[in-house]
């Protein structure tokens, strides 16, 4: 369950939702100064940081601006220029910072994805176009989505599927999309929306369009091509797995065997004793 409340804290909110941590604070941490990663999640957590202080500024603002408002809104008011300087003031301040609380919305979006892009997979990639196909990656290569399906994302979300329950939400507060399971949490094992978006652009997945976006969510549903896709991974994960075994243990010509994998002789070969 995500820790942050999106009232107070939309950045800490949408980073935790997103990746899945409960500290966004802590997102480099893990990582040297010198990797890649590193520097993508220092730049995470600072709109992340600008985002809650802009959001406070937009709250801190617009509280004040009620004392000016009330009165206008009474009618108590002359109609003179001077009579609506504070308003005009007002109104203005909580544009710049609404639209300055906009933009950092947008780059923490585009750091998270950045972020992501970087991860590594979790599974190492097949050996061959074959192999890829086996395991349902059939998919055109060369598309700048194509993160979002690497490495088991994409069995992963098929299976969150088929499980029942997931739905796609959106924010009404920032607009951000999340998913949630058939008991209202998070999918565990986690899935990306980014997952989801791909596979139902690529046919494997169905979003009912006919439910709200915010309430209750929409139902995904697989395919029969989501189908197909699902089956053919399971089937083609246990023989990928097989050649790429076969494959680490051949020995090269020439090479020497490992004495550990070299099989013991058989009673028939082993040399007899001298007496």
């Amino acid at each position: 369950m995500n820790p942050h409340d999106a009232t107070k804290r939309p950045g800490a909110h949408l980073v935790a939702e997103m990746l899945g941590v409960e500290d966004p604070w802590t997102l480099n941490v893990r990582y040297r100064p010198s990797d890649p990663l590193y520097r993508a999640a220092t730049l995470v957590i600072g709109a992340a940081h600008e985002l809650d202080e802009l959001h406070g500024r937009v709250t801190r603002a617009t509280q004040a601006a009620l004392a000016v408002l009330e009165p206008v809104g009474r009618g108590e008011f002359n109609g003179s220029p001077s009579s609506y300087t504070p308003l005009r003031s007002t109104v203005r301040q909580i544009g710049l910072l609404v639209a300055a609380q906009n933009a950092v919305y947008e780059r923490l979006v585009q750091s998270i994805s950045a972020y992501r892009r970087l991860l590594p997979e979790a599974d190492p990639a097949p050996a061959s176009c074959a192999e890829a196909r086996d395991l349902g990656c059939e998919q055109i290569s060369g598309r700048d989505d194509d993160w979002a399906i690497a490495g088991d994302r994409q069995l992963r979300a098929l299976e969150a599927v088929e499980t029942g329950g997931l739905r796609f939400h959106q924010s009404p507060v920032y607009g951000d999309v999340y998913l949630s399971d058939g008991h209202g949490q998070r999918p565990n094992p986690e899935v990306w929306p980014e997952t989801v978006q791909r596979l139902v652009a690529d046919g494997l997945l169905d979003r009912d369009t006919s439910e709200g976006l915010y309430r209750p969510g929409q139902l995904i549903s697989l395919t029969p091509k989501g189908e197909a896709a699902l089956q053919d991974a399971r089937t083609a994960t246990p023989r990928v797995s097989a050649a790429l075994n076969r494959s680490n243990t051949t020995a090269l010509p020439g090479a020497a065997a490992d004495p550990a994998v070299v099989p013991a002789p058989s009673a028939a070969t082993k040399p007899s004793r001298s007496r």
